[in-house]
């Protein structure tokens, strides 16, 4: 694998958007470009505005603020374009949807290397704010933050590893030291003492405390002028219009300073900008919150050489320590002017203040900035190459469930007829030849049943594929067997006459199911008399599978018919004939119901810690949930992912694991088990499991491939050694959407009530 960098996409806001994250992401990027002649450098901006702005060549994709699905095109543009590394600038404001968690949705696609930079980090962020930046954190190779400050926080309140963290100043440009009175004629400032704050106007800025300090600076120094520039923030233009500007010019005007206050109501160049900072004698930064980790006016400031008095925020406190500035209460007009004041009448001290803020700052400079950044992304590919996506850093709130993929049925109804639905495809078409299958005619009318039942409303299309796969169920019952078929071909013809006591079991699951969840009426009848017929015959079955598929379908059952004893009869026998079977095969380095693992093996686990929970038998609710987590330890990979059983042969015990081919059912049982054992035991760790599980379909595995198909709604076969099967089967594409309904009523019953404790 070539580890080289020759291709980077930053991702942020981009001139000539007016912002400091623009400036910022334009001059890194460009900066960058500049230090590496021939690496290849594009820009993603985000645009806030309809219109769009006349962006550079370098810009080569917009991200549309508010429109969710723009970031996902975003995400498959990158993927297209295959950079070796993407740069992320993160600040909450810029994305789309509360504290912009429209991101998660590009970021959870990308197949590369993420850098991120962050602009902004909150001290006590909201819950959702720590979910998104830990997630960002999680899924960046590296993070880099420009203060002590914020390696402190990123570390202690986000949990971010200090392996993970770079400390880069924030760049500036690269200026020769100038004495102030260099530019001041050209502005018609020659003999004045020039105080300057620069940057978007907003209210949080402070500009009204020097304004407030103003008369006692000009009492002892009248020939001061304060020279505000900047322009009005453009989202506060769009919001409350030059409104914050006039006050201030209204607050001048009433403390009779006006002709001491120049407003430059302009975004200025970046060489008109080195101007004005040369021409000022003080750069004060009056802000008015001690939350601000990062200023770039201030980090121009200083590094051009400025003495600065400025507010005590985190960056300010940091950078200005040890008499490289003049640091004043916050809201404190005395304060500042008494500091100014001080300044302005000692010229050797404001000198000396001046060089060694300009020699401090060299390191600072763009060039050196750029080769940090070059070195940092060279090392997050060298990385990279086993490294990928990690779980979601927990469940959503109600209000972020879009961040988890919307349910698309394209795919199951295109392998939908109206038999039932075919069992296998040719890439996403119906493969007629292979016709259909009980087993996933079963797996459909389960997943029918649970969007049904978390549908706020009717859906007639629910109902009509649930009927036909009910309706293929029902052909499937053979009456002088007792038992359900399972082949039929494209014709409608049986390819046997009795199906495995495995397919048996789930069609049994299927009804149970239907019986415990679904309240159309219509269904009701037809599924309680198979359900009748179908049961009791799995007593005689030897399949631990069977036994499991059996016993679930009784827990579901009985949820909505719990006085059924023959039910729970049977639940019983079968529940100590697994548990015996566990007994049987169980070691301390093998705690497993058989000497091997195949298929679809967390259903064991699930039937025990069910009927160990409805039942109180705590010493079969503690082997299911053993079996279960060390389940989850043997398909966990080194780096952490899920990691299933493969199929390509039988695991067993002593033997060599086998890792491809990974199928997708092995994902959405090991889901169903783990949301199962939270909701019994309400152990956090068991919603992680889930979690770290359902990432294996989009990206959380070995290939860092997204096995769930976003375009068709489908899901891939499975994860060979070295690419995906192109083909989209029922039983994957079952697996996948089984699992998402499942993650779903997860967040549902977490947000509506506490985890139900066990009986025992």
């Amino acid at each position: 694998m070539n580890k080289s960098i020759l291709n980077i996409a930053f991702i942020g806001n981009y001139l000539p958007r007016q912002c400091g994250i623009a400036t910022f992401t334009t001059s890194l990027c460009e900066s960058v470009a500049a230090v590496r002649p021939g690496l290849s450098c594009f820009a993603v901006p985000i645009t806030d505005i309809s219109e769009g702005y006349d962006y550079p060549d370098r810009v080569r994709f917009e991200i549309e603020e508010k429109n969710l699905e723009s970031y996902r095109r975003a995400a498959d543009f990158l993927n297209s374009n295959n950079p070796d590394i993407v740069c992320l600038q993160h600040e909450y404001g810029i994305f789309g949807g509360e504290d912009g968690i429209f991101l998660l949705s590009l970021i959870r696609k990308l197949r590369m290397p993420i850098v991120t930079t962050l602009h902004t980090i909150m001290q006590n962020p909201s819950s959702r704010q720590r979910r998104i930046l830990g997630e960002i954190a999680d899924r960046s190779s590296f993070v880099a933050v420009m203060t002590e400050k914020a390696v402190e926080l990123i570390s202690s309140v986000y949990n971010v590893s200090q392996s993970k963290i770079r400390l880069i100043p924030h760049g500036i440009p690269d200026m020769p030291f100038i004495d102030p009175s260099f530019y001041k004629a050209q502005y018609d400032l020659a003999e004045k003492t020039v105080l300057l704050t620069f940057g978007l106007l907003s209210p949080n800025k402070g500009i009204e405390q020097v304004i407030r300090a103003l008369p006692g600076i000009i009492k002892v120094k009248p020939e001061t002028i304060y020279i505000v520039l900047g322009a009005t923030h453009p989202g506060l233009i769009r919001h409350e219009g030059e409104a914050y500007r006039l006050s201030l010019q209204q607050l001048a005007a009433e403390l009779h300073v006006e002709k001491h206050v120049l407003f430059r109501n302009r975004f200025v160049s970046a060489d008109e900008l080195k101007e004005f900072l040369v021409m000022a004698d003080i750069y004060i930064t009056p802000y008015l919150y001690e939350e601000q980790i990062t200023s770039g006016t201030l980090a121009y400031s200083f590094g051009i050489g400025n003495a600065i008095v400025s507010t005590p925020y985190w960056h300010a406190a940091e950078l200005l320590a040890e008499g490289r500035g003049i640091l004043v209460p916050f809201r404190s007009p005395e304060a500042i002017a008494e500091a100014v004041i001080h300044l302005a009448s000692n010229e050797t001290e404001r000198n000396a203040m001046r060089k060694n803020a300009y020699l401090a700052g060299r390191e600072m400079i763009w060039p050196n900035v750029a080769r940090k950044y070059v070195e940092l992304f060279t090392e997050a590919r060298q990385t990279y190459h086993n490294q990928v996506t990690l779980p979601l850093g927990g469940f959503f709130s109600e209000e972020e469930q879009n961040e988890l993929p919307r349910l698309k049925l394209d795919h199951i109804q295109r392998l939908t007829d109206d038999t039932g639905m075919f069992q296998h495809a040719v890439y996403t078409v119906p493969n007629y030849n292979e016709g259909y299958c009980a087993d996933d005619n079963a797996r459909a009318l389960i997943l029918m049943v649970l969007l049904a039942a978390q549908a706020d409303e009717e859906n007639p299309e629910f109902d009509r594929l649930a009927g036909i796969y009910l309706g293929l169920l029902q052909f499937a019952y053979n009456e002088k067997s007792g038992r359900f078929r399972n082949f039929l071909n494209f014709d409608r013809t049986w390819v046997d006459e009795t199906a495995s006591e495995d397919s048996h079991g789930r069609v049994v699951w299927a009804l149970g199911t239907c019986l415990g969840k679904y309240h159309n009426p219509g269904f009701q009848g037809t599924a309680a008399k198979l359900f009748e017929q179908g049961l009791p015959i799995v007593t005689q079955f030897s399949s631990p599978r069977a036994l499991a598929f059996s016993i679930i379908a009784i827990h579901e059952y009985l949820q909505r018919f719990s006085g059924d004893r023959l039910a729970d009869g049977i639940r019983e026998e079968l529940s100590i004939r697994l548990f015996n079977l566990y007994k049987k095969n169980a070691h301390p380095e093998w705690p497993w119901f058989e000497p091997y693992l195949t298929y679809d093996n967390a259903k064991l686990s699930q039937a025990l810690i069910l009927s160990g929970s409805d039942t109180g038998n705590t010493e079969m609710l503690e082997a299911g949930m053993m079996s279960l987590k060390w389940l989850m330890e043997t398909q966990t990979s080194p780096h952490g992912h899920f990691r299933p059983i493969g199929s390509d042969r039988v695991y067993n015990r002593g033997g060599e694991k086998p890792l491809f081919d990974q199928q997708p059912l092995e994902a959405n049982s090991a889901i169903s088990a783990c949301l199962e054992a939270y909701r019994i035991s309400g152990d956090m760790f068991w919603r992680r499991e889930a979690q770290r599980a359902f990432r294996w379909y989009l990206g959380g595995n070995d290939l860092s491939l997204f096995v769930f198909d976003a375009s068709s709604g489908g899901c891939h076969d499975g994860l060979h050694v070295d690419r995906l099967n192109q083909n989209e089967g029922a039983e994957s594409t079952l697996a996948f959407q089984i699992a998402l309904a499942e993650m779903k009523e997860a967040e549902k019953r977490i947000i509506l009530e506490e985890p139900i404790r066990s009986k025992a």
